[in-house]
């Protein structure tokens, strides 16, 4: 368990922004939902377990003008994610919004046997999604509202040979992030956004040559992964009577 903290710019809400928890926000889509949240004047929690990286984003952030903080986590610890969540509770009297960013892509054919890589994208894509909910939901009910978004993936809405695990994972968060809108009272928004090929670091972790030679010519049209954040921003920044249930959001050229 990481228990790196970086101590917050305040501990006062502002009149109209939110204290919000974004996970794996040491890059990529995370990075940039935290900075698009943090400019449109929010309270944002940055974690991640690369904190050398948060750090770097938060001084960043403060050096704007905009309130930020870092927190190390890994989202695959359930005990390290509720305490965590539990002290930001602590710290800023509420939290507001969940943004479950944080996954991996390990993509390979099944007959590949790529077991302990599929067991990976179960624990944080699944699990840690779970792990956030489960932290979050308690807070939320007993403040009268809160609002989780899920970035699932456009893997959550086809199979393509190399993804059926990572897909299967994503297929998950999606169904788990509408069980939990149905579920819920309407004081609770859920969002889910679907990113399609979105420039990042996210393929570069993939082992299987098959697979990565795929990715080349599969990621040839991306956008950045700011396009994703405004989503984002566009979901949390709607009135409170509002929910943007699902956002799908790729490449003009993707298709």
């Amino acid at each position: 368990m990481t228990t790196h903290t970086t101590n917050t710019t305040s501990t006062t809400e502002t009149s109209t922004g939110k204290t919000v928890l974004v996970t794996g926000a040491s890059s990529g889509i995370g990075e940039a939902t935290a900075r698009r949240l943090a400019a449109d004047g929010h309270h944002v929690v940055l974690t991640a377990r690369r904190t050398d990286r948060l750090d770097t984003v938060v001084a960043q952030l403060r050096d704007q003008g905009h309130s930020a903080e870092a927190r190390g986590l890994d989202v695959t610890d359930r005990t390290a994610v509720s305490t965590l969540v539990d002290a930001v509770v602590a710290d800023r009297g509420r939290l507001d919004v969940l943004v479950g960013n944080a996954g991996v892509m390990l993509l390979s054919r099944l007959d590949a046997l790529l077991v302990d890589e599929w067991d990976r994208m179960l624990d944080v894509n699944v699990r840690g999604l779970l792990h956030g909910i489960a932290a979050v939901l308690p807070h939320f009910r007993a403040q009268g509202g809160g609002h989780v978004v899920t970035v699932a993936s456009i893997g959550a809405h086809e199979v393509v040979p190399t993804s059926a695990v990572y897909s299967a994972t994503k297929y998950a968060a999606w169904a788990l992030t509408e069980g939990l809108r149905q579920e819920s009272d309407p004081s609770i928004r859920v969002t889910t956004i679907s990113p399609g090929v979105v420039a990042s670091e996210l393929a570069d972790h993939i082992t299987d040559p098959l697979a990565a030679s795929a990715m080349e010519t599969y990621r040839a049209a991306s956008i950045p992964a700011d396009a994703v954040a405004r989503a984002v921003a566009f979901a949390v920044g709607q009135p409170a009577d509002v929910d943007v249930n699902e956002i799908v959001v790729r490449p003009a050229a993707q298709r």
